[in-house]
C-alpha cells in the first residue's frame, strides 16, 4: 500500500527534532509499491529516508521524501555455523538486533540500542563498539527509481567503509533499498575489543549475545540523550583517521590522546578532541554539546538546520586550531 501526504510534517521523521515540512511524503510497503513510483520522480527533487537519526534539514523540502515501511523477516539460507536472515528496509534496527539475539543468532548485538531502520543501516554503515553492519551484510537488494529494475548489491559492491557505501557515493539517490540479508552466526564468534565491554558482560553473568546487548544498551543511554526528549543525532562528528606520522607528533603533545589502529592511517577520538577544547555542556541560545558525550550536538529548543551548522562549525574550528585535525560532520544536511 502507497500512503501519500502532502505538506506533511517531518517532524516525526527527524531525532534532531528540527520542525519542517515536505511538500510531499510518499510511504511504501512492498517492492511492488516502489515499482510503481520509479520512474516518476526523474524531474522531481526527492530524498529517501529511514528513521531520520542521521538527518539535518535546513529547511522545508519542496519534493518528495520516500519511507519505507517494509517490513518482515526470514531465514532464507543456512548451514551449521551461519544463517542468512533477510529483513525488510522499513523495520526499526534495535528492534531487529533484539529479535536476533532472541532467537541466538549472534553478530549484531554491538550494534544495539542505535536508532534508525534496516535499509539505513546498509547506506550508512552503522557502527558501534567494535562492528560495522557491513561486517555482516552479505547483500543488499534494492530497486532502481529510474525504471523499476530490481538490483542485487553484493558486500563487495556495496564498498563499505567507515560510515560510507556505495549508496552515499556514485550511486546516491537511485536506489531505494528493499531488503537487507545479513549473515549472522549460529555459536560466539563475539566482539569484546571496545573498552570494557568483555568485564560488563562478566558483570552481568557472562559473555553471551544477551549480555553484550544488555552492557551497550546501558552504556549508550549513560553517554547519549534520548531523542524523544532531546533532540540529537548522535555522535555529530565523525573520528578522524590521520597518517601515523600526524598521531606519532600529536601523541608526543598529548600523551593521553587515544588512538585506534585504522585502514589508511590512525583513527583519533574525535569526542576527546572536543572534550579538550573545553566544550563539553557550552551552548548557544538554541544548540549545545550533550552534557555525558562531547561528540553530541543537541537541539535545546526550537534550533534551526542553520543554528545547528554554525554551532558545528565553531567547534571545527577549535579542533582546527588547537590540534591541527579537520573533523567533519557524520550527519547528512539536507539543504
Amino acid at each position: 500500500m502507497i500512503k501519500h501526504s502532502t505538506d506533511y510534517s517531518l517532524l516525526p521523521h527527524n531525532t534532531f527534532g528540527i520542525d519542517v515540512k515536505a511538500a510531499h511524503f510518499v510511504e511504501f510497503s512492498s517492492v511492488e509499491d516502489i515499482k510503481a513510483i520509479a520512474g516518476r520522480l526523474d524531474s522531481v527533487r526527492h530524498l529517501v529516508i529511514g528513521g531520520g537519526s542521521n538527518l539535518l534539514f535546513m529547511g522545508d523540502f519542496d519534493g518528495v521524501i520516500l519511507h519505507s515501511a517494509i517490513n518482515g523477516v526470514e531465514v532464507v539460507a543456512e548451514d551449521d555455523d551461519t544463517l542468512l536472515v533477510r529483513a525488510g528496509s522499513g523495520i526499526n534496527w534495535d528492534e531487529f538486533v533484539a529479535y536476533t539475539v532472541e532467537r541466538g543468532w549472534q553478530g549484531l548485538e554491538n550494534l544495539s540500542a542505535i536508532p534508525g531502520e534496516v535499509g539505513a543501516s546498509a547506506v550508512q554503515n552503522v557502527g558501534a563498539y567494535g562492528v560495522e553492519a557491513g561486517d555482516l551484510i552479505e547483500r543488499v537488494e534494492c530497486i532502481s527509481l529510474s525504471d523499476g529494475s530490481e538490483k542485487v548489491f553484493t558486500k563487495e559492491d556495496c564498498r563499505f567503509a567507515y560510515r560510507h557505501s556505495v549508496f552515499k557515493a556514485e550511486e546516491k539517490g537511485k536506489y531505494v533499498v528493499a531488503h537487507v540479508v545479513f549473515r549472522l552466526n549460529k555459536v560466539g564468534n563475539y566482539v569484546l575489543t571496545y573498552g570494557n565491554l568483555k568485564e560488563q558482560c562478566n558483570a552481568l553473568g557472562g559473555v553471551n549475545a544477551a549480555n553484550i546487548r544488555k552492557a551497550v544498551c546501558e552504556t549508550r543511554a549513560a553517554k547519549l540523550p534520548d531523542p524523544a526528549e532531546i533532540g540529537s543525532a548522535g555522535s555529530f562528528f565523525m573520528n578522524p583517521v590521520v597518517e601515523a606520522s600526524v598521531a606519532e607528533e600529536l601523541k608526543s603533545r598529548f600523551p593521553a590522546m587515544p588512538t585506534y589502529a585504522a585502514p589508511g592511517g590512525v583513527k583519533l577520538s574525535a569526542g576527546w578532541l572536543i572534550d579538550q577544547c573545553g566544550w563539553k555542556e557550552r551552548s548557544s541560545a538554541t544548540v549545545g554539546v550533550y552534557r555525558n558525550q562531547a561528540l553530541v550536538v543537541v537541539n535545546l529548543g526550537d534550533a534551526t538546520g542553520a543554528d545547528v551548522l554554525a554551532f558545528a562549525a565553531q567547534v571545527q574550528a577549535s579542533v582546527k586550531e588547537k590540534f591541527g585535525v579537520d573533523i567533519h560532520p557524520e550527519v547528512n544536511v539536507i539543504d
